[in-house]
């Protein structure tokens, strides 16, 4: 009795926090502080839905120390179960969810809200490395077709919510696993082209909102007052802000109300008019450092598992910070991908912090 409490207490306080990665945890901290500082500005310094972003934040925190202790082993045996159930949980948002601006993407539990689909950029890279590594690599092309397979389910199921962000950064995860794996270079170039080739078949499968995105970031000038308001206020914000900024709560474009959804997807627009192209270029560098500390820590992995876990993880963060802010500046469709840890969204943010927590535990198997 007295051997098996020994081996399931929790351990001591100083091996818990030894367990952490201090410098990533500082960096993203830092992040998450320059996300509620912005945020804080972007509603008009409403404390109620800064403390919405706040509690996922300290909830997270303790999230990302837990799963800093679960040794991989753990990780690659409950894989397949994470996967399953949010399957499940993405089929119940079609008969059940709570619809939001006119999409089905929630399921509520009476006090709170949630997301499946933010579930799943964990899910998928967590499934696709669990299967991967259990054969040969690189993946040869009928464990390339298995892995198309458990992409696809949860991704078609994402995008008829609808929700053409999450599944487009869905799928960049699910890319990334495979290509970490070392898959031939000529599958890549051969996808791209089946892609190109496929673009007018999926086109008449779009819907008539994602329609108007295309043909808005072709040419946003067309309809100012309609689809193309968005991005046009957007890039006056960014433009706006000159090299240093107006200064931190006096970005006019947010708190005027020209700039839309500028406490979610379009939060870097606010940043960019309050701190200028300075506190732009360093928030980048900020994003570049942790996916940098993550890597890092990915190459010191001894599994195949750990590797291709924490490098995909690290490369969904640093895209969707890609996707966000090209979206944002013109170079993208707008198609509703947040800043990660910046954006208005506590299921989101308690995702990133899940991310790095399993990033973190992947160090312990280093040791």
């Amino acid at each position: 009795m007295k051997s098996w409490l020994q081996k399931y207490s929790l351990p001591p306080a100083a091996q818990l926090f030894a367990r952490v990665d201090w410098t990533l945890l500082g960096l993203v901290t830092l992040l998450a502080c320059i996300g509620m500082l912005t945020l804080y500005s972007a509603a008009d310094k409403n404390m109620l839905l800064l403390r919405s972003q706040i509690i996922p934040f300290f909830l997270g925190i303790i999230a990302m120390i837990s799963i800093a202790q679960i040794p991989t082993h753990h990780l690659l045996r409950v894989a397949p179960m994470i996967y399953g159930v949010t399957c499940v949980l993405l089929i119940a948002v079609l008969v059940i969810g709570v619809t939001v601006k006119g999409a089905p993407r929630w399921i509520s539990l009476g006090v709170i809200r949630f997301q499946p689909s933010e579930l799943m950029k964990l899910s998928m890279p967590l499934m696709l490395a669990w299967f991967l590594q259990q054969n040969k690599l690189p993946p040869n092309f009928k464990t390339l077709l298995i892995c198309l397979a458990i992409a696809i389910i949860p991704i078609f199921l994402v995008l008829i919510e609808p929700d053409l962000g999450t599944s487009i950064m869905i799928s960049l995860s699910a890319i990334s696993v495979i290509i970490l794996a070392g898959m031939h270079w000529g599958y890549i170039v051969g996808g791209l082209m089946a892609i190109i080739t496929l673009m007018p078949v999926a086109w008449t499968f779009m819907h008539q909102y994602q329609k108007n995105r295309v043909l808005t970031f072709l040419n946003p000038e067309n309809d100012p007052l309609g689809t193309g308001y968005h991005i046009i206020q957007s890039k006056i914000a960014i433009g706006s802000g000159g090299f240093s900024g107006k200064g931190w709560l006096n970005g006019s474009q947010g708190h005027l109300h020209f700039l839309p959804e500028h406490t979610t997807d379009f939060i870097f627009s606010l940043y960019g008019e309050e701190f200028g192209f300075v506190g732009a270029l360093g928030l980048i560098m900020l994003f570049i450092l942790i996916t940098l500390r993550s890597l890092a820590i990915s190459q010191l992995a001894q599994s195949d598992f750990a590797k291709l876990l924490s490098g995909s993880l690290a490369l969904s963060f640093f895209l969707s910070m890609v996707v966000n802010i090209a979206m944002v500046s013109g170079l993208l469709p707008v198609v509703g991908v947040p800043l990660p840890l910046m954006s208005r969204g506590g299921t989101s943010m308690l995702m990133w912090m899940c991310f790095f927590g399993m990033i973190m535990s992947l160090k312990n198997e280093t040791r």
